[in-house]
């Protein structure tokens, strides 16, 4: 199971590059999942600079996927590890780093795993991890072949901005008012404040991305979505909270889409990986992987 290099173009011409992950066996076509980092610098393999610990969460499941005969693709967005570099001049950056791209270089990622031949066009999916499945949901009606299932990980159930005030709320409540104060100007005018001391949370090229992921409702776009869904989410999440930053998404499968499932995880955390120790566990967490990998072959095939 050897991992092979693809270059494709994003949305606007960028390139991108990723890893295909086969199955063992030859001679056949398989179903194929893309797999959708989730936010900040994280590389096509689910891991982030910003953190202390690697993850290797999308990787692992690319490799699980691959033992239960599914193919995928993973990889590194816009900016990142082997696709283009981002521009310095800040608004060029901004424009490099806008949120309509980001869907489109999904968009694209997912035409070019369907152009694999080995890969079944008609038995695709899209599995976004946090931020990454707001992305899947906000590219799948946009694909050119419609994605049979999406698995949304570990992904927010409420906009973006409430998200992130929920979050600085629950770890840097004095923080909270410029947050606020923040995230208001994004809004309105999709700058940051150009005082404001935060630069690592409100850096001066995100205001075109943040003031558009903000303003998407990823409640409404799962309902205008025509594709079976599996929810997964750590019960230990300390990022995306079940069951509050998750309920509205809850509430739309377990409302009238028999065709959806719900995996809530005990001792799981945000990388979906066991959150029993200090340290981590480097694997996935075994109910995660066994969960995702059964419920793609049950639903892509």
């Amino acid at each position: 199971m050897n991992d092979r290099t693809l270059h494709f173009a994003g949305g606007d011409g960028t390139e991108l590059a990723g890893s295909l992950r086969l199955p063992s066996a030859e001679g056949r076509t398989f179903p194929g999942v893309l797999l959708v980092a989730g936010s900040g610098p994280t590389d096509r393999n689910g891991n982030n600079p910003l953190s202390a610990r690697r993850l290797d969460t999308l990787k692992l499941i690319a490799e699980r996927l691959a033992e239960a005969q599914i193919a995928s693709l993973r990889f590194d967005k816009r900016g990142v590890g082997a696709s283009t570099v981002a521009p310095r001049d800040v608004e060029a950056k901004a424009r490099f780093f806008r949120w309509d791209n980001a869907i489109h270089d999904v968009v694209a990622a997912h035409g070019a795993l369907s152009d694999q031949p080995t890969v079944d066009v008609h038995c695709t999916g899209l599995l976004g991890h946090s931020e990454g499945g707001l992305l899947a949901l906000a590219a799948a009606p946009r694909t050119r072949d419609a994605p049979r299932g999406i698995v949304l990980a570990a992904t927010p159930g409420r906009p973006l901005g409430h998200i992130i005030r929920r979050q600085v709320a629950r770890r840097h409540p004095s923080l909270l008012a410029e947050v606020e104060h923040g995230l208001a100007e994004i809004g309105a005018t999709g700058r940051p404040p150009s005082a404001t001391a935060m630069t690592r949370l409100f850096p001066p090229y995100i205001g075109p991305y943040l003031q558009h992921a903000m303003a998407f409702d990823p409640v409404e776009a799962l309902t205008a979505v025509d594709a079976k869904c599996l929810l997964v989410q750590g019960a230990a999440d300390r990022q995306v909270v079940p069951m509050d930053d998750i309920q509205p998404m809850v509430d739309v499968l377990t409302g009238g889409r028999p065709d959806s499932d719900i995996l809530i995880a005990p001792s799981v955390c945000h990388a979906l990986h066991r959150a029993s120790s200090r340290e981590g566990d480097p694997r996935l967490a075994p109910v995660v992987a066994d969960g995702i990998s059964s419920w793609l072959r049950a639903n892509l095939i």
